[in-house]
């Protein structure tokens, strides 16, 4: 008897074949499927929608790239694997893939021209001011907590955040241009098709897929295997609710409607294991623009959480994860501009006491906190989070202000990071950590270099870094 999203081999007759079959034409498929027509496999692409891009076309296009890019090196700046390795696997989360995390930066720079040969534009100049894609169509900005404590002190700084050549948000660039190459390569696009199933023989290997497209079903034999790479889960409310209940507080989901997790109940159906659900990419503007570091983020205790120089990815998590979402940004009139992002004012007061006060906050302890940051900070020093000294400046010019940074007055843009087991080759693994034969996936369907702590760009570089190397592995048994 069939599961939910299997069919038992006995129970179809294939109407179809190909070598590959890949389902999803983000950046993670679209690099699977270039990947296993070079390789020589015949290769079929099913989308759901009516064109390639998804999530990755409604991104800001960074891709998390380093170890000594020519882009890098044009805009003046050095790096090394080692520092990029070292850099992530600090940040990356508790327990990222060793593994994967090295594999990556030492194909960095390969990968990196990769990219451009895929005709991905970059413009050789270095964007100072922002984390993240720039406002102009600069190709290099610092896009994670480089030089933020205490990964300035495990890890030489190199910004390594690559940006497209587009103004403000350059991901439909990278995906035009992906697209595009998937269309000149042998690679064939099936638009308009959803994945319904896996075909799963009874020892357990993948033979094809089910497809439907208005109504009508194909089933697809692959003879080398299926790469899932259908996204992420933040769109489904019922996985996001089981898996990382607190996300359902943010007030941006950043995903495509076909981020409904689909892929992952695919692979999991079919055996595989899951990793890092509950792990989850949660950015807080709070600190655009960057003269708002000198400011104090503080929680509904009125204490310091974090070194507000980090990147707002970090900010973000910390503040959700960690405070269930409750912060201010305290600034005084010194500190005090516009963000960049719609942030009200929460509160206003002519002394710390008055501004406590109208927050709510614990009498005497954001006193504290202002009073012990300011003697310190006199002297240039930040002995509890060890903010940079370009950012530390005593809170004395009233007023005082508070701006919300509550998960309800607030921009929290969210994703999710966990995702089915793969191996460097994107092998789906099951809960015993032995290979699925025939299953593939990448991207946001697995659980890839961040596991947390995120860095702007590492979904895009993992997704086209470990799509290639899946459509490769995919590509190896159907070509022979």
């Amino acid at each position: 008897m069939s599961r939910t999203g299997i069919r038992d081999e006995a129970e179809v007759r294939f109407s179809e074949a190909a070598d590959v079959l890949v389902v999803g034409l983000g950046c993670a498929g679209a690099s699977a499927a270039l990947s296993s027509a070079a390789a020589g496999a015949e290769t079929l692409v099913l989308e759901r929608a009516g064109g390639g891009g998804g999530t990755s076309a409604m991104s800001g296009g960074v891709l998390y790239l380093g170890g000594g890019t020519a882009l890098q090196k044009a805009c003046g700046f050095s790096d090394t694997a080692e520092a990029m390795y070292a850099y992530i696997m600090a940040s990356a989360g508790a327990s990222p893939d060793e593994a994967k995390v090295r594999l990556y930066c030492e194909g960095s720079v390969e990968h990196y021209d990769w990219i451009v040969a895929q005709g991905v534009p970059f413009k050789p100049v270095f964007y100072y001011g922002c984390s993240g894609e720039p406002p102009s169509d600069d190709g290099l900005v610092w896009s994670g907590s480089e030089r933020a404590w205490p990964y300035c002190e495990i890890a030489e700084p190199a910004p390594r955040g690559h940006v497209p050549r587009m103004e403000h948000q350059a991901g439909p660039l990278l995906m035009q241009k992906l697209v595009a190459a998937v269309e000149a390569s042998p690679a064939r696009i099936a638009s308009d098709h959803r994945c319904t199933a896996l075909v799963q023989a009874r020892d357990g290997a993948i033979l094809g897929a089910v497809a439907e497209s208005f109504g009508e079903e194909r089933i697809i034999r692959a003879r080398g295997g299926v790469v899932l790479t259908t996204g992420g889960f933040i769109q489904d409310d019922d996985m996001i609710s089981a898996h990382a209940p607190l996300v359902r507080q943010c007030s941006f989901r950043v995903g495509a409607e076909g981020d409904d997790g689909s892929g992952i109940r695919l692979g999991m159906a079919a055996g595989g294991a899951t990793l890092h659900m509950d792990a989850a990419s949660i950015s807080l503007p709070a600190t655009q623009p960057w003269g708002l570091k000198a400011g104090l983020l503080v929680n509904a205790q009125g204490q310091r959480f974090i070194n507000e120089d980090a990147y707002y990815g970090r900010l973000g998590e910390h503040a959700l994860f960690r405070q269930e979402g409750r912060a201010w940004l305290v600034v005084d009139d010194a500190v005090f501009e516009k963000p960049d992002y719609p942030r009200e004012v929460a509160a206003v007061g002519e002394t710390p006491a008055a501004l406590e006060r109208e927050l709510g906050i614990p009498s005497g302890s954001l006193e504290a906190t202002i009073a012990l940051y300011n003697r310190h900070a006199e002297r240039g020093e930040d002995p509890l989070f060890h903010k940079s000294s370009d950012y530390l400046k005593p809170l004395v010019s009233p007023p005082f202000g508070a701006f919300d940074c509550t998960t309800e007055g607030s921009l929290y843009a969210a994703f999710t990071l966990g995702g089915l087991a793969t191996d460097v080759d994107g092998r789906v693994l099951d809960t015993a950590g032995k290979v699925i034969p025939g299953l593939f996936a990448a991207g946001r369907t697995t659980s890839g270099l961040a596991v947390g702590g995120y860095s702007s760009g590492l979904s895009l570089g993992d997704g086209t870094f470990f799509g290639r190397r899946a459509g490769v592995a995919a590509a190896v048994k159907g070509a022979n």
